[in-house]
Protein backbone atom coordinates (compact mmCIF):
# COMPACT_ATOMS: atom_id res chain seq x y z
CA UNK A 1 0.00 0.00 0.00
CA UNK A 2 1.03 3.41 -0.90
CA UNK A 3 1.03 6.11 1.87
CA UNK A 4 -0.70 9.16 0.91
CA UNK A 5 2.11 12.21 1.26
CA UNK A 6 0.48 14.97 2.98
CA UNK A 7 1.81 18.89 3.75
CA UNK A 8 0.30 20.53 7.06
CA UNK A 9 0.18 24.55 5.97
CA UNK A 10 -0.79 26.49 8.93
CA UNK A 11 0.44 29.42 10.98
CA UNK A 12 -0.46 27.83 14.83
CA UNK A 13 2.27 25.56 15.77
CA UNK A 14 -0.17 23.80 17.78
CA UNK A 15 -2.97 23.05 15.11
CA UNK A 16 0.14 21.83 13.24
CA UNK A 17 1.75 19.41 16.18
CA UNK A 18 -2.48 18.36 16.65
CA UNK A 19 -3.05 17.28 12.74
CA UNK A 20 0.56 15.95 12.65
CA UNK A 21 -0.57 13.46 15.77
CA UNK A 22 -4.07 12.58 14.29
CA UNK A 23 -3.23 12.21 10.88
CA UNK A 24 0.49 10.78 10.99
CA UNK A 25 -0.81 7.99 13.20
CA UNK A 26 -2.81 6.26 9.98
CA UNK A 27 -1.00 3.84 8.05
CA UNK A 28 -2.04 5.01 4.62
CA UNK A 29 -0.80 8.53 5.40
CA UNK A 30 2.93 10.29 5.38
CA UNK A 31 3.51 13.89 6.91
CA UNK A 32 6.16 15.09 4.25
CA UNK A 33 6.29 18.59 5.78
CA UNK A 34 5.18 21.30 7.75
CA UNK A 35 5.11 25.04 6.65
CA UNK A 36 3.78 28.12 8.92
CA UNK A 37 3.17 30.60 5.91
CA UNK A 38 1.84 30.47 2.06
CA UNK A 39 5.04 31.47 1.20
CA UNK A 40 6.64 28.07 1.94
CA UNK A 41 4.68 26.03 0.16
CA UNK A 42 5.80 26.14 -3.71
CA UNK A 43 9.18 25.03 -2.09
CA UNK A 44 8.14 22.32 0.45
CA UNK A 45 6.11 20.81 -2.73
CA UNK A 46 9.21 20.64 -4.88
CA UNK A 47 11.03 18.95 -2.02
CA UNK A 48 8.51 16.71 -0.90
CA UNK A 49 6.00 16.05 -3.42
CA UNK A 50 2.94 15.47 -1.54
CA UNK A 51 -0.14 14.40 -2.97
CA UNK A 52 -2.24 16.27 -0.60
CA UNK A 53 -2.12 19.83 1.11
CA UNK A 54 -4.11 20.36 3.86
CA UNK A 55 -3.79 24.40 3.90
CA UNK A 56 -5.21 26.77 6.25
CA UNK A 57 -6.82 29.93 4.77
CA UNK A 58 -6.19 33.06 7.07
CA UNK A 59 -2.30 33.02 7.72
CA UNK A 60 -0.25 36.37 8.75
CA UNK A 61 2.16 35.99 5.29
CA UNK A 62 0.99 34.79 2.37
CA UNK A 63 -2.62 33.72 3.36
CA UNK A 64 -4.09 30.07 2.20
CA UNK A 65 -6.53 31.32 -0.46
CA UNK A 66 -3.05 32.65 -2.89
CA UNK A 67 -1.12 29.81 -1.75
CA UNK A 68 -3.36 27.50 -3.48
CA UNK A 69 -4.31 30.06 -6.85
CA UNK A 70 -0.12 29.48 -6.98
CA UNK A 71 -0.18 25.97 -6.38
CA UNK A 72 -3.01 25.04 -8.83
CA UNK A 73 -1.61 26.83 -11.76
CA UNK A 74 1.34 24.43 -11.44
CA UNK A 75 1.53 21.42 -13.98
CA UNK A 76 1.13 18.22 -11.83
CA UNK A 77 0.18 20.34 -8.67
CA UNK A 78 -0.90 18.48 -5.43
CA UNK A 79 -4.55 18.24 -4.37
CA UNK A 80 -5.23 21.05 -1.78
CA UNK A 81 -8.06 20.63 1.26
CA UNK A 82 -8.89 24.28 2.48
CA UNK A 83 -9.17 24.70 6.65
CA UNK A 84 -11.71 27.07 7.59
CA UNK A 85 -13.33 28.13 10.68
CA UNK A 86 -16.51 28.78 8.33
CA UNK A 87 -18.89 26.86 6.54
CA UNK A 88 -20.05 29.90 4.18
CA UNK A 89 -16.98 32.28 3.66
CA UNK A 90 -16.09 33.93 0.84
CA UNK A 91 -12.70 32.70 0.84
CA UNK A 92 -13.47 29.18 1.17
CA UNK A 93 -15.41 29.90 -2.34
CA UNK A 94 -12.32 31.77 -3.96
CA UNK A 95 -9.88 28.63 -2.87
CA UNK A 96 -12.65 26.16 -4.59
CA UNK A 97 -12.79 28.20 -7.84
CA UNK A 98 -8.98 28.28 -7.84
CA UNK A 99 -9.58 24.65 -7.62
CA UNK A 100 -9.02 22.91 -3.97
CA UNK A 101 -11.04 20.38 -3.73
CA UNK A 102 -12.77 20.81 -0.68
CA UNK A 103 -12.85 22.34 2.80
CA UNK A 104 -12.85 20.79 6.25
CA UNK A 105 -14.02 22.90 9.00
CA UNK A 106 -10.83 22.96 12.10
CA UNK A 107 -13.08 21.62 14.58
CA UNK A 108 -13.76 18.45 12.80
CA UNK A 109 -13.41 14.88 13.93
CA UNK A 110 -10.27 13.66 13.38
CA UNK A 111 -11.62 10.86 11.74
CA UNK A 112 -13.44 12.89 9.26
CA UNK A 113 -10.51 14.63 8.08
CA UNK A 114 -8.60 11.31 7.76
CA UNK A 115 -11.47 10.88 5.55
CA UNK A 116 -11.26 14.40 3.87
CA UNK A 117 -7.66 13.49 3.32
CA UNK A 118 -8.28 9.69 1.67
CA UNK A 119 -11.08 10.80 -0.16
CA UNK A 120 -9.19 14.07 -1.69
CA UNK A 121 -6.45 12.03 -2.74
CA UNK A 122 -8.79 9.33 -4.72
CA UNK A 123 -10.43 11.85 -6.73
CA UNK A 124 -13.45 12.63 -5.00
CA UNK A 125 -14.05 16.56 -3.31
CA UNK A 126 -14.85 17.01 -0.09
CA UNK A 127 -17.86 19.03 -0.71
CA UNK A 128 -21.48 18.27 -0.64
CA UNK A 129 -24.52 19.92 -3.15
CA UNK A 130 -25.74 21.33 0.02
CA UNK A 131 -22.77 23.30 0.83
CA UNK A 132 -21.65 24.33 -2.35
CA UNK A 133 -25.14 26.39 -2.39
CA UNK A 134 -24.67 27.83 0.34
CA UNK A 135 -21.44 29.15 -0.58
CA UNK A 136 -22.65 30.28 -3.57
CA UNK A 137 -25.55 32.02 -2.21
CA UNK A 138 -23.26 33.89 0.57
CA UNK A 139 -21.29 35.23 -2.50
CA UNK A 140 -23.77 35.62 -4.98
CA UNK A 141 -23.86 39.30 -4.77
CA UNK A 142 -25.14 41.26 -7.80
CA UNK A 143 -22.17 39.74 -10.12
CA UNK A 144 -25.00 37.03 -10.50
CA UNK A 145 -25.94 37.25 -13.55
CA UNK A 146 -22.79 38.10 -15.00
CA UNK A 147 -21.71 35.10 -13.89
CA UNK A 148 -24.84 32.85 -15.06
CA UNK A 149 -24.18 34.23 -17.97
CA UNK A 150 -20.32 33.79 -18.60
CA UNK A 151 -21.04 29.93 -17.11
CA UNK A 152 -23.61 29.55 -19.26
CA UNK A 153 -21.26 30.29 -22.52
CA UNK A 154 -18.61 27.86 -21.38
CA UNK A 155 -20.84 25.14 -20.68
CA UNK A 156 -22.43 25.52 -24.46
CA UNK A 157 -18.51 23.80 -25.72
CA UNK A 158 -19.55 20.82 -24.40
CA UNK A 159 -21.89 18.37 -25.84
CA UNK A 160 -25.22 16.83 -24.82
CA UNK A 161 -23.92 13.50 -23.06
CA UNK A 162 -21.17 16.42 -21.70
CA UNK A 163 -23.53 18.67 -20.08
CA UNK A 164 -25.77 15.62 -18.40
CA UNK A 165 -22.65 14.54 -16.88
CA UNK A 166 -21.79 17.69 -15.66
CA UNK A 167 -25.12 18.33 -14.07
CA UNK A 168 -25.03 14.77 -12.42
CA UNK A 169 -21.73 15.98 -10.62
CA UNK A 170 -23.11 19.64 -9.81
CA UNK A 171 -25.84 17.28 -8.07
CA UNK A 172 -23.49 15.56 -5.94
CA UNK A 173 -23.48 12.32 -7.79
CA UNK A 174 -20.72 9.66 -8.07
CA UNK A 175 -20.08 8.00 -11.13
CA UNK A 176 -21.56 5.18 -10.16
CA UNK A 177 -24.42 6.70 -9.83
CA UNK A 178 -24.45 8.74 -12.71
CA UNK A 179 -23.35 5.87 -14.56
CA UNK A 180 -26.97 3.95 -13.47
CA UNK A 181 -28.92 7.17 -14.13
CA UNK A 182 -27.68 7.84 -17.45
CA UNK A 183 -27.44 4.21 -18.78
CA UNK A 184 -23.46 4.07 -19.25
CA UNK A 185 -20.56 2.55 -17.61
CA UNK A 186 -18.36 3.94 -15.03
CA UNK A 187 -15.39 4.08 -17.38
CA UNK A 188 -17.31 5.83 -19.77
CA UNK A 189 -18.79 8.44 -17.33
CA UNK A 190 -15.08 8.75 -15.73
CA UNK A 191 -13.72 9.92 -19.40
CA UNK A 192 -17.23 12.68 -19.76
CA UNK A 193 -16.10 13.67 -16.71
CA UNK A 194 -12.00 14.11 -18.14
CA UNK A 195 -13.07 15.09 -21.57
CA UNK A 196 -15.27 18.39 -19.20
CA UNK A 197 -12.38 19.00 -17.63
CA UNK A 198 -9.91 19.40 -20.34
CA UNK A 199 -12.92 21.42 -22.29
CA UNK A 200 -13.56 24.07 -19.37
CA UNK A 201 -10.17 24.05 -18.87
CA UNK A 202 -10.94 22.64 -14.95
CA UNK A 203 -8.92 20.94 -12.09
CA UNK A 204 -10.96 18.89 -10.48
CA UNK A 205 -15.00 18.29 -10.11
CA UNK A 206 -15.85 20.51 -7.44
CA UNK A 207 -14.98 23.13 -10.07
CA UNK A 208 -17.63 21.59 -12.71
CA UNK A 209 -20.05 21.60 -9.71
CA UNK A 210 -19.48 25.40 -9.28
CA UNK A 211 -20.15 26.51 -12.54
CA UNK A 212 -23.36 24.49 -13.12
CA UNK A 213 -24.91 26.52 -9.84
CA UNK A 214 -23.79 28.99 -12.01
CA UNK A 215 -25.22 28.54 -14.75
CA UNK A 216 -28.60 27.73 -13.08
CA UNK A 217 -28.65 24.53 -14.26
CA UNK A 218 -28.89 22.78 -10.80
CA UNK A 219 -32.36 24.71 -10.27
CA UNK A 220 -34.76 22.68 -12.13
CA UNK A 221 -33.51 19.72 -9.82
CA UNK A 222 -33.81 22.26 -6.45
CA UNK A 223 -37.53 22.75 -7.42
CA UNK A 224 -38.29 19.45 -8.07
CA UNK A 225 -36.57 17.66 -4.78
CA UNK A 226 -38.46 20.57 -3.30
CA UNK A 227 -41.85 19.72 -4.64
CA UNK A 228 -40.96 16.26 -4.25
CA UNK A 229 -40.78 16.79 -0.80
CA UNK A 230 -43.81 18.63 -0.50
CA UNK A 231 -45.69 15.57 -1.98
CA UNK A 232 -45.24 13.01 0.86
Amino acid sequence: MTAIRLLLVDDDPLVRAGLSFMLGGAEDVEIVGEAADGDQVAELVDRTRPDVVLMDIRMPGVDGLTATERLRGRPDAPQVVVLTTFHADEQVLRALRAGAAGFVLKDTPPAEILDAVRRVAAGDPVLSPAVTRRLMEHAAGGSADTRRTRARQRLDTLNDREREVAVAVGRGLANAAIAAELFMSVATVKTHVSRILAKLGLGNRVQIALLTYDAGLLDAYDAYEENDEGGH
